[in-house]
C-alpha cells in the first residue's frame, strides 16, 4: 500500500469501527458484567455474586428444557428448510426439458418462484396472526376444519395444536420452514443460474437422470450457498423468540407447561417479569456462546474443497 493510503483507509474505518464497538461490543461486555451480579433491573444497586448465576442455570429445569428445545429446532429447521429449498430450486431451474431437448425449469417456474417467495415478505407479527388462525383450537381453525372435512377428527374433539405438548414444537417448526423456504429457494436459484447449462446437458447426454444431476452436479457446486444457509438457519433456531412468545400460551410464551420454551423466552421472563436481571444476563451470555459455537462448528463441519467450473 502506498504512503498516505493508510491514513485514507483509517479515516473511513474509524467511525464505523467506533460505532460497532460502542453499540455492539460494549453492550456484550456490560451484559457479561451484570451477569456476575444480583442486579434486579430497577436500580444500579447490586452486589457481586461471581459465577453463582451460571451455576444456578445448571439447576434450572425450565432453562435446561429450553436448551433442549432449541437443539431440536437447530436440528430440524435447517435440515428441512434446506432440503425443500434445494429441491424446489432444482425443479424451477433444471427440473424440466426445453423444446430443443436441453435443460430448463419446469413449466411455470417463474410463477413458482414468486409464490414460494411470498411468505418472506410477511413480517413475523403477521405470520403469527396467520398461523394462529391455521392452528385455532376449535373446529373453525383451518387445519382442524380440513381434518374435520376428511373425517379424521370429531367436531367436538378438535386438536389443540398449540396447547398439546406433543404437537406444539412441530407446529412451530412448520411455521419457520414455511416462512424460510422461499428465501433460500431464491438464494439457491441464483447460484444455480451461474452453473453453465452445458454441464447439465453433458450429463443428460451421458444418461444422467434428475437425481444424479442433483447429487453429482448441483449440490457440490452449491455447497458454499448451502453452508451459508445452514449458519443463518442455525442462528434462527437458536432464537425463536418472536414466534414462541406470540403464538404460545403463558407470559412471554413457552406454554403449555413450558413444552415450547426456548432460551430467549426464559431469559425475557426472568428479566422483565421476575426482575432477575442479573440471572437473565447470564442466560444471554450462554445464548451468545452457544450461538457462536454452533456457527463455528457448522462452518468447520461443512467445510470442503471448493469446486470451480
Amino acid at each position: 500500500m502506498r504512503k498516505g493510503q493508510y491514513t485514507f483507509v483509517t479515516g473511513f474505518l474509524l467511525v464505523p469501527v467506533a460505532l460497532y464497538l460502542v453499540f455492539v461490543i460494549w453492550p456484550y461486555v456490560q451484559t457479561f458484567g451484570y451477569s456476575l451480579t444480583d442486579w434486579k433491573g430497577q436500580s444500579q444497586d447490586f452486589s457481586f455474586v461471581g459465577f453463582d448465576n451460571y451455576a444456578a442455570l445448571f439447576e434450572d429445569d425450565v432453562f435446561l428444557g429450553a436448551v433442549w428445545h432449541n437443539i431440536l429446532f437447530l436440528v430440524f429447521v435447517p435440515v428441512v428448510t434446506i432440503l425443500l429449498a434445494l429441491f424446489f430450486a432444482f425443479m424451477v431451474n433444471a427440473g424440466g426439458r426445453s423444446r430443443a431437448g436441453g435443460v430448463a425449469g419446469v413449466a411455470g417456474s417463474k410463477f413458482y418462484k414468486v409464490v414460494y417467495f411470498f411468505p418472506q415478505v410477511l413480517s413475523l407479527a403477521i405470520l403469527a396472526v396467520l398461523f394462529g388462525a391455521v392452528y385455532r383450537s376449535d373446529a373453525g381453525g383451518m387445519l382442524n376444519g380440513l381434518l374435520l372435512k376428511l373425517g379424521l377428527i370429531d367436531a367436538d374433539q378438535p386438536v389443540e395444536w398449540l396447547n398439546e405438548p406433543d404437537f406444539v414444537l412441530w407446529a412451530l417448526v412448520a411455521v419457520v420452514v414455511w416462512h424460510g423456504v422461499g428465501f433460500y429457494l431464491v438464494l439457491f436459484s441464483a447460484a444455480m443460474q451461474s452453473i453453465p447449462r452445458d454441464v447439465y446437458e453433458a450429463a443428460l447426454i451421458d444418461g444422467a437422470g434428475r437425481a444424479q444431476s442433483f447429487f453429482k452436479i448441483t449440490l457440490p457446486l452449491l455447497w458454499d450457498s448451502v453452508q451459508t444457509a445452514w449458519v443463518y438457519l442455525g442462528i434462527v433456531a437458536m432464537d425463536m423468540f418472536v414466534l414462541v412468545s406470540t403464538m404460545t400460551s403463558g407470559d412471554y410464551g413457552g406454554g403449555p407447561d413450558h413444552h415450547s420454551e426456548v432460551m430467549s423466552t426464559v431469559m425475557m421472563r426472568n428479566f422483565l417479569y421476575f426482575g432477575k436481571s442479573g440471572y437473565a444476563c447470564a442466560m444471554g451470555v450462554v445464548m451468545l456462546l452457544l450461538t457462536l459455537i454452533v456457527s463455528v462448528v457448522t462452518l468447520r463441519a461443512t467445510r470442503r474443497e471448493r469446486l470451480e467450473f
